[in-house]
């Protein structure tokens, strides 16, 4: 039954069929084929989606694209820039601090390119880097946003999971951390050997007025973490607080707030949540599919055929996930391959949270890659270079990429350390 599904599913998606339908045709042949109760087919589409958690999902998306009309990317980047621009590869360094700072108010990698993605390369070109590089280094730390909370994917991995979205959503700090650093130094280097860039010295005076004008946006993230894991507010409600704030700052302080547009952002915010839910509701009666053909205990013994030690076992998930993430669009990715690969992680003692942050972060790598990588078109359409060239230009930080995933998948402690600490 789970060949079958996962055959139909693989087929329709490389003929060009839009994923929801593909999974669903998939999961409705399969379950006429094998002769398994219709009815539990819409049962399991509705309970899917009761659930107040995922409401967060259209709200945070909407949050984003208050975030990139409303002029709050712009000061984000302003303030990274008058702080790192003294430094060798300074407007790299602000790249990666400004698509931190934005993944933990959006949630969305792909909001990341679109809104801060042209200002970045203009600016870096304009300083004398490449603009291959300036366009690859605005792909990969725009996968930050995928870790670094409120991550959306962060958030559906959490509810397929069935762990707490707090936890995961902190567990997501630590990598962001570490991956950021680790980016920084690399373009450090590249910036050094290449001569990219101008160093910039600001005078005190300019530093205080770029970040006092820049206060409401950099408080952004600030409220709406501090608000989750101090439990004042639900993740849900974080999303809403995200909305009304952003609304609030964009109209208020910056008075950018293009009102014509709003109806339109959140109409398209419903579309893309309803595609993201939609996946989500067939993808359940797929797992209900793989739990009646017993493919978790199937994949299991393979797996543990080949090792039991909860290092390697994370080391060759690593490989499925990344291989995974380059071919399927990752929320998808995520429903499907969570119920099938968490029992065996969890048999051999990962803990669940490091699982899931570490299975988000390996998939989102897939964002960025061809053939299907989301974030690789948004930038070679912003950039207006071609894919194959913003991929050259990549190796360096793909090595940086494979590096961390060794390092995250020995080390869970990176995941766990603020999970800890903030419980």
């Amino acid at each position: 039954m789970s060949l079958t599904l996962l055959g139909l599913f693989f087929l329709m998606s490389f003929l060009g069929i839009p994923l929801a339908i593909s999974l669903g045709l998939s999961v409705i042949t399969t379950v006429i084929a094998f002769d398994l109760p219709v009815t539990i087919v819409t049962r399991l589409m509705y309970t899917s989606m009761n659930s107040f958690l995922l409401v967060a999902v259209p709200l945070f998306i909407l949050a984003g694209s208050v975030m990139e009309k409303g002029g709050v990317a712009d000061r984000i980047f302003n303030a990274a820039n008058s702080y790192v621009g003294r430094w060798r590869g300074g407007l790299g360094h602000v790249n990666i601090i400004a698509s931190f700072i934005f993944g933990g108010i959006s949630g969305s990698s792909v909001a990341d390119v679109g809104s801060l993605g042209p200002l970045e390369i203009k600016a870096m070109t304009e300083e004398g880097y490449s603009r291959p590089y300036s366009a690859s280094l605005t792909m990969v730390t725009s996968t930050l946003s995928s870790i670094v909370p409120p991550s959306i994917l962060m958030i559906v991995a959490s509810v397929a999971a069935g762990q707490s979205v707090g936890a995961c959503l902190a567990g997501g700090i630590g990598p962001a951390l570490v991956l950021a650093s680790m980016f920084m130094l690399i373009n450090y280097i590249i910036a050094r050997k290449n001569h990219y860039g101008i160093i910039t010295r600001r005078s005190f005076g300019e530093i205080v007025k770029i970040f006092i004008d820049a206060v409401p946006a950099l408080f952004s993230p600030l409220i709406i973490l501090g608000g989750i894991f101090s439990g004042f507010v639900t993740p849900t409600e974080a999303a809403g607080l995200a909305v009304f704030y952003t609304i609030f700052i964009s109209a208020v302080f910056y008075r950018s707030m293009p009102w014509k547009q709003l109806p339109r952002m959140i109409i398209n915010a419903g579309v893309t949540a309803g595609t993201i839910l939609l996946v989500a509701m067939t993808a359940a009666v797929a797992t209900y599919i793989f739990a009646v053909d017993q493919l978790p205990a199937k994949v299991s013994m393979v797996l543990l055929g080949i090792s039991q030690s909860p290092q390697i076992v994370m080391l060759l998930m690593a490989v499925i996930f990344v291989i995974i993430g380059m071919f399927l669009d990752i929320t998808a990715a995520i429903l499907l391959i969570t119920p099938v690969l968490m029992p065996t992680a969890l048999q051999v003692g990962v803990d669940p949270i490091h699982f899931v942050v570490f299975m988000v972060m390996s998939l989102s790598i897939g964002l960025s890659t061809p053939p299907v990588g989301v974030c690789l078109f948004a930038t070679s359409l912003v950039s207006k270079l071609k894919i194959e060239t913003i991929v050259r230009a990549s190796w360096p930080f793909y090595a940086v990429i494979a590096v961390f995933l060794v390092l995250f998948a020995l080390t869970p402690g990176i995941s766990l350390f603020f999970v800890d600490l903030l419980q």
